[in-house]
């Protein structure tokens, strides 16, 4: 049997695996407070996990299954071998638990009555617990490993759970991983998981605060909900990042026309073209930017400073 140490982790698909739980479960016990939010567990948070399962469909108060849990964690957080350490059995027609050679209250030992060593063993020995300490060399390329692993999923169209474990273990690997960290967030975007995908958006900012990118999936995601201003402002933020960035201009050029401000509606179709004259996306750009000069034209001139020389010259709508 192999002895658990200190340092025995798993991720939270490992995790999901193991108890049989859906990512949308773990989530709702986190929003609860029943269990901490991670991406690494260690051999008590998994036992605390197995417990909470067991207590789903019970009637027990929120306070009182936390109790219980972190009664559970700290017991079997205190021994450096849980597995030789711990026992069940059984006193009459109720199971207790012993560990480290004391017994768990009666509450909390009926909680984990089918942990027997069989299971124990498996929780061990699933494939994947990492039991030492890897270098962050070492770790940061097995990071970009399952950086490039999601990447060739989402190109395959593997289903989501496949996608979203890759990315996962790349940012626990590595929690500076921005790009893993913006590819999560958009995996949840297409979910219509607004709150998942701004969570991940601001994390990969909060390690990389330059990143354009993220501003600019921020900005679509405001978009979405339908709130201009905050869209506007994250696109605006991209392009101070990135003057160039093509995508940014051809929405902002968009919201802001939307919202009756049609100078800065066209300053922003006129750059888009200047960057990306000749995709299909232009002749979107460039038949809006003819509606503007053909509504300024019909407010009393061009005042709004559209003309026919001033869409770039050489391309073809």
């Amino acid at each position: 049997m192999r002895v658990l140490g200190a340092e025995t982790t798993y991720t939270r698909a490992q995790v999901r695996r193991l108890l049989g739980i859906s990512e949308a479960q773990l989530r709702s016990w986190e929003r609860a407070q029943l269990v901490p939010a991670q991406q690494e567990f260690r051999f008590a948070d998994l036992l605390a996990l197995k417990t909470l399962h067991k207590l789903a469909s019970s009637r027990l108060s929120a306070g009182r299954i936390r109790s219980i849990l972190n009664a559970v964690r700290r017991k079997v957080g205190e021994l450096e071998e849980p597995l030789k350490q711990l026992r069940i059995v059984r006193e009459g027609r109720r199971i207790a638990v012993i560990v480290g050679g004391q017994k768990m209250e009666p509450l909390s030992g009926q909680l984990l009555l089918d942990f027997d060593q069989q299971e124990l063993d498996r929780l061990v020995k699933f494939p994947g617990s990492r039991a030492a300490p890897r270098s962050a060399a070492a770790r940061a390329r097995e990071a970009e490993q399952w950086f490039e692993k999601g990447l060739e999923l989402e190109r395959a169209g593997a289903p989501f759970d496949q996608i979203l474990e890759a990315y996962l273990k790349a940012v626990t690997l590595d929690p500076t991983s921005a790009g893993a960290m913006v590819n999560l967030g958009t995996l949840f975007f297409h979910r219509r998981m607004w709150a998942q995908a701004e969570l991940w958006y601001r994390r990969a900012l909060e390690v990389e605060p330059n990143y354009a990118l993220a501003y600019y999936n921020l900005g679509n995601l405001y978009d979405e909900l339908d709130d201009r201003p905050a869209a506007i402002a994250h696109y605006e933020q991209a392009i101070r990042l990135d003057p160039n960035y093509a995508d940014a201009h051809y929405n902002l050029a968009l919201l802001y026309q939307l919202s009756g401000r049609p100078l800065e509606a066209v300053r922003h179709w006129q750059i888009y073209l200047r960057l990306d004259p000749v995709s299909p996306w232009a002749a979107i750009a460039r038949r809006e930017l003819e509606k503007l000069r053909q509504a300024a034209i019909v407010n009393g001139g061009q005042s709004h400073g559209v003309s026919e020389d001033q869409t770039p010259s050489g391309t073809n709508a």
